[in-house]
């Protein structure tokens, strides 16, 4: 696997962890959401039941988020301040997937340095009921989060939150890969 080059300095603002992504103290988490804005399964859930019906209430007044886009609510009931729903594709295995999932992670991370936030987490975007397997993900996910990291120095911290510890290996192991 080719290194991307990717300096010590990008890559040690990032983190991995295994965990619920709505008990993170951070500026900002990414809500992996459907384009309604209206909860639904999974991560998206989670984050509309911690954050209470005020969220719900904003993500109503957005009017959707297409695919590969991201929008902005606040956090509400969360830890976090922010929360960052972005619309990942379903897999299907073509090359548009990957353009799609690596924007939503720019245009979430575009967001958070807009807003001059520092610290932001991710879960793995489209890797649960849109099926996209975990290992291609990851290395979409870091990559695009690296090439962003380089323009975006006002973002300290990015927070990689898988729900299991196998998924969180696989980042791991990719970031050791690049050399972490």
């Amino acid at each position: 696997m080719e290194n991307p080059g990717f300096d010590k300095a990008i890559l040690d603002r990032i983190d991995v962890r295994q965990g619920d992504i709505t008990k993170l103290e951070v500026d900002a988490i990414v809500n992996a959401a459907n384009t309604r804005l209206l909860g639904g399964g999974g991560v998206d859930g989670a984050i509309h039941r911690a954050a209470g019906p005020e969220l719900l209430a904003e993500c109503k007044s957005l009017g959707g988020c297409p695919t590969g886009e991201a929008r902005m609510t606040r956090g509400y009931r969360l830890p976090a301040r922010y929360v960052i729903h972005t619309v990942g594709p379903v897999y299907r295995g073509s090359p548009r997937d990957a353009a799609l999932l690596s924007r939503c992670y720019a245009n979430s991370l575009k967001l958070a340095h807009e807003k001059g936030l520092a610290s932001i987490a991710f879960p793995a975007i489209s890797c649960g009921a849109y099926g996209y397997p975990i290992h291609k993900a990851c290395k979409i996910a870091v990559d695009t989060t690296c090439e962003c990291l380089k323009k975006y120095a006002g973002i300290q911290q990015v927070v990689f939150m898988l729900f299991s510890e196998p998924d969180a290996r696989q980042y791991r192991d990719y970031l050791r890969l690049l050399g972490k």
